[in-house]
């Protein structure tokens, strides 16, 4: 079952944590801690998750959400319309724009906990919001390119 926004597992994720006496701490753990990720093709893997959690002694766990602003379509459409993008624009251009139907989402969740001194981490993420990351990367690249070779032509 594909979910097209999460707001509903973090709902039920703050559920299972309180059953289970653990606390939730709004926080994101970013790239530059030591970590380990849990993989689990099962959509209710994060119930194992916590689990682990408890089984660790976690006494909480942190939970980080992302829901799609409006603010984020447009900047990426703009970056869209305003690139010098070869051919595929107008099919990026339209990509982005169905984005719009997503704003007010929940796209992403994190789950962590600590335990001697590494976080685990558990990530879910919607489609659609992974595709809005791959366009927004796309776009990121593309502008280098074009940022890269007009540095070059000044170069010669």
């Amino acid at each position: 079952m594909l979910m097209d926004d999460l707001t509903g597992v973090k709902d039920d994720m703050i559920a299972l944590l309180s059953g289970h006496g653990m606390r939730s701490m709004n926080a994101y753990v970013g790239e530059d801690v030591p970590t380990v990720v849990f993989e689990e093709d099962d959509a209710d893997g994060w119930k194992v998750f916590i689990e682990h959690a408890e089984a660790s002694g976690a006494a909480f766990v942190t939970i980080s959400e992302v829901i799609l602003e409006p603010e984020d379509v447009a900047t990426l459409i703009g970056q869209v319309r305003d690139g010098d993008f070869p051919d595929h624009d107008a099919a990026a251009l339209d990509e982005a724009q169905d984005l719009l139907q997503h704003t007010g989402k929940v796209g992403y969740l994190q789950l962590g906990f600590a335990h001697q001194g590494v976080m685990f981490l558990y990530e879910t993420a919607t489609e659609w919001y992974d595709h809005f990351q791959e366009l927004m990367e796309t776009v990121s690249d593309m502008s280098g390119l074009i940022l890269d070779e007009g540095e070059n032509d000044r170069d010669e």
